[in-house]
């Protein structure tokens, strides 16, 4: 039984030391459309109504991988534009699970929370000590962001010392808390597409 119990621990121990050795770091890159909705409430809308644009960059880990499979941490950052709403400016740390259908094509979902600083994009104002009008935007507002995301990618070289993937994701973003008295939790529903680049394996 000791003996079993030993091989089991030096299987595992293998097993963790050669997904060390396939880890693998990338950078992506990506644009996006975005509409405040009830999570899953809107896509199609996401390209018919007015376009609230954004980017977004990350930098992501492959912290475990298998032939078919691999479970990544992303750290992300981002800017959006909700017209007459705010500039959101989201930084936070996913993590996921991808599943390699085939040397090319992929499918993934991830979970996240982090920060997002919220820039009013209306003028606000405030009556001054001499009753005069001024300015009170400030330099927004600090905010708690969750993020739960959807993706397909297609990977174009996937033989290449740095392959390129293209990829597309549904996002469900909540922003919190916005307005506490009558819109605590501001959901979105997001569409990205962009770039990924690998660039350093072990």
């Amino acid at each position: 039984m000791k003996r079993l119990i030993f091989l089991a621990f030096v299987k595992v121990l293998c097993i963790q030391a050669n997904a060390q050795k396939q880890t693998v770091n990338y950078i992506s890159v990506a644009v996006l459309t975005t509409q405040n909705a009830k999570p899953f409430g809107k896509f199609a809308g996401l390209f018919q109504e007015v376009m609230h644009p954004g980017i977004q960059a990350a930098y992501g880990r492959n912290i475990a991988m298998a032939r078919h499979h691999d479970w990544f941490a992303e750290l992300h950052l981002g800017y959006f534009y909700h017209r007459y709403v705010q500039h959101g400016i989201p930084l936070y740390l996913n993590f996921g699970y991808r599943y390699k259908i085939a040397d090319h094509f992929s499918i993934e979902t991830s979970l996240g929370a982090g920060y997002m600083h919220s820039i009013p994009a209306t003028a606000q104002l405030k009556l001054d000590e001499n009753g005069d009008y001024v300015s009170g935007k400030g330099i927004g507002r600090m905010q708690a962001v969750a993020v739960f995301s959807l993706g397909i990618g297609y990977t174009i070289n996937p033989q290449a010392a740095g392959p390129i993937k293209l990829f597309a994701a549904y996002q469900q973003m909540a922003q919190m808390p916005f307005v506490k008295s009558y819109v605590p939790i501001l959901p979105y529903n997001t569409f990205l597409v962009g770039l990924c680049y690998n660039f350093k394996s072990k």
